[in-house]
């Protein structure tokens, strides 16, 4: 099956199994959100044609589902237990880590009081955030046992939890891109996949382009901190200095043999998953998707999605 016909067939499947829900809700932008991001063939990620050992594609557009039951509720709730609860949703449904990155992303957002969201609103939120919602991330984070983490000698994961959550993801800033949104601000995500997202759907880019492409992007503008923690900062700038060189070669007729060709490498000999790129992608979504940026671009209007059809 060519890539684009699996990228919808697996939108197909996988939105038919969101429950009815407010189209254009929290809770229906972030299954929608986590839904598309795992359905696009971005190099080095699980999509529909390819898979890890312990993640298919599957996997992440069943967890998107069960974690948006508990954040369609995030602006009534704690922050901290809307995390921990949407974790436990996403273990349920599927057997591994499968987005503890998108909940800690897209939490904050979900729990913003209206659908025009900006980095100052966000930023906010989590300055309010105190002991007990430190408590309850750390146990979600605990929960989903992400890879890589390695030792800290303060704030490991592995012991008791801080009092201030944002201090510990300041903490953490260095070696990890979401835990420095979180402590110095949502300004970079705005600033960078959700303008990139934005700009290509305005400009009518076919929507699985639109998500490759900006992913492509933030890989370009920053290296990968997931890849980073597991292989080496080395090896996240290589992997970054060669998503600049294939962004430059957009439109020439070489690049869909070029990003395949990326994408092997990304896998073989070694899995170097740009797995907090896919993440901040998927945060990107749901901003564009929340606040009505995306909606030109969507082949589909309400669910249970009867017009949807591949073009």
């Amino acid at each position: 099956m060519p890539v684009h016909d699996a990228f919808f067939a697996h939108c197909r499947s996988a939105l038919a199994g969101i429950p009815p829900w407010p189209p254009w809700s929290r809770g229906w932008c972030a299954a929608v959100a986590g839904i598309l991001e795992a359905a696009a063939a971005k190099p080095g990620n699980v999509h529909p044609g390819r898979s890890f050992p312990d993640l298919t594609c599957a996997d992440l557009s069943a967890a998107a589902i069960a974690s948006a039951g508990v954040l369609a509720h995030a602006d009534r709730n704690a922050l901290g237990e809307t995390i921990l609860a949407a974790v436990r949703a996403s273990r349920r449904a599927s057997p591994s880590n499968a987005n503890l990155g998108i909940v800690l992303l897209i939490t904050p957002l979900a729990a913003a009081p209206t659908a025009s969201l900006t980095a100052a609103v966000v930023d906010g939120l989590l300055a309010g955030l105190g002991p007990a919602d430190a408590a309850a991330i750390w146990e979600a984070i605990a929960l989903a046992r992400p890879g890589g983490l390695g030792r800290s000698d303060r704030w490991d994961v592995a012991g008791p939890p801080p009092s201030d959550i944002v201090a510990a993801m300041r903490h953490a800033a260095s070696r990890d891109t979401i835990a420095r949104l979180w402590s110095h601000g949502y300004a970079d995500l705005f600033a960078g996949p959700v303008a990139d997202l934005a700009q290509a759907a305005a400009a009518g880019m076919p929507l699985e382009e639109a998500i490759v492409r900006t992913h492509l992007l933030q890989l370009a503008r920053e290296p990968d901190s997931l890849i980073a923690r597991r292989h080496g900062t080395a090896v996240a700038h290589d992997v970054s200095r060669r998503a600049v060189a294939l962004i430059s070669r957009v439109g020439h007729g070489t690049w869909p043999a070029e990003l395949v060709a990326f994408d092997s490498f990304l896998r073989h000999p070694r899995r170097l998953n740009p797995g907090t790129t896919a993440d901040l992608v998927a945060a990107a979504l749901y901003i564009v998707l929340r606040d009505g940026r995306l909606r030109p671009a969507l082949p589909f209007t309400t669910p249970p999605f009867p017009e949807f059809a591949i073009p």
